[in-house]
């Protein structure tokens, strides 16, 4: 209200007589006296903001922070008011806007390698599983080793007999622990019985001892056996399985160098322009990388096949020979050539009362 009334009074005609004094109306008293009244208020507003501004500022001082730069004259609006706290972080803020586009330019790098990784594994998987199902269903070609699959199939069936012959054997192993077992606590009873019972002391006695040894021999045995069992264990569970890793990996091999080989053939019956020559250029790349890994895996399955063949030969000749005359020995009951069998292969058993682990727990 008092904005419409000041604006009217200073649009509105004074008119001037012919002394220079200003015409009376009554419009005009009104408009003086609403005048005088907006100056009072404006005048005590202002006094008491500045009061208050001035005591504020003799309090706590002048913020800087806060101070403010205004664009225009005096009442001026507020859209010219620009805070100094922009302006002074200004420079802070381009700094950490800098770094955080350096780790984002990082983030994003590290996120194109992994998906350029994951676009070529997959490509790399469609074309091996493609391969892979037109041979399963005879309607692609891969290359075939015959001498280097029949060792790799007479491998696999060794593997096999071979972990049948460690099976039994830890049966038979478990099987004469518990005979042993009992042969002792048999001793045991016998000379209890020995000492109670004086009508039958000799016979009970001869038969304590008996058991005894057979108990000991059983020991000395057993200590043949498990070195045995372990010794097949080794060769079954790590040199073959070794070798058949590296089998696994020569097969994969194979299976993509014939997918790029189908890819090639694939490209070079269709289509002589700028394009298709691009493409062959590529596959033959990928063919040649392939071909490289496939015979460095081929030769490597060779070489392999050959140590694990003198191993096995080497490390069966021994184990089969204890084994026999381990078994030979104990069943004479020639308590000295089984002892004497032991020591040949440096099998050392543990000492009764020791604080380890029998064999039988350590299985």
């Amino acid at each position: 209200m008092t904005d419409s009334i000041m604006s009217k009074a200073a649009t509105m005609e004074i008119p001037i007589n012919s002394n220079g004094d200003t015409g009376t109306l009554a419009e005009d008293d009104s408009l003086e006296q609403a005048a005088k009244l907006q100056w009072n208020l404006d005048e005590k507003v202002g006094t008491s903001r500045g009061t208050r501004d001035l005591q504020q500022v003799m309090v706590s001082g002048p913020n800087l922070n806060e101070t403010s730069i205004v664009s225009g004259g005096y009442g001026g609006t507020a859209e010219g008011i620009i805070p100094t706290s922009s302006i002074k972080g200004s420079n802070m803020h381009h700094s950490s806007s800098s770094s955080s586009m350096t780790a984002e330019e990082v983030t994003r790098g590290v996120a194109v390698e992994k998906l350029e990784t994951m676009k070529k594994w997959g490509f790399n998987t469609y074309k091996c599983t493609k391969q892979m199902i037109s041979e399963r269903f005879g309607r692609g070609s891969r290359t075939v080793d015959l001498e280097l699959e029949a060792q790799i199939e007479v491998l696999r069936d060794t593997k096999k007999k071979y972990e049948s012959v460690l099976r039994l054997a830890r049966a038979l192993t478990n099987h004469f622990y518990n005979m042993v077992q009992t042969q002792h606590a048999l001793g045991d009873t016998f000379a209890d019985l020995s000492q109670k019972s004086p009508e039958l002391r000799d016979e009970f006695g001869y038969n304590a001892e008996t058991q005894k040894l057979l108990c000991k021999n059983g020991e000395t045995l057993l200590g043949a056996i498990n070195f045995f069992v372990s010794s097949i264990n080794t060769l079954v569970k790590k040199t073959m399985e070794d070798t058949l890793m590296t089998i696994k990996l020569y097969e994969n091999a194979r299976l993509e160098f014939d997918a790029y080989r189908s890819d090639l053939e694939e490209l070079s019956l269709g289509p002589r322009d700028a394009v298709a020559m691009a493409r062959i250029d590529a596959a033959q790349q990928q063919y040649q990388v392939q071909k490289d890994k496939y015979e460095r895996l081929r030769s490597d399955v060779i070489i392999k096949l050959k140590f694990l063949e003198e191993n096995k030969v080497k490390v069966m000749h021994k184990q089969l020979l204890l084994f026999h005359n381990a078994i030979s020995a104990y069943f004479a009951g020639n308590q000295q050539q089984l002892e004497q069998t032991l020591k040949q292969f440096n099998i050392k058993l543990r000492p009764p009362g020791a604080d380890k682990p029998s064999w039988l727990e350590e299985q």
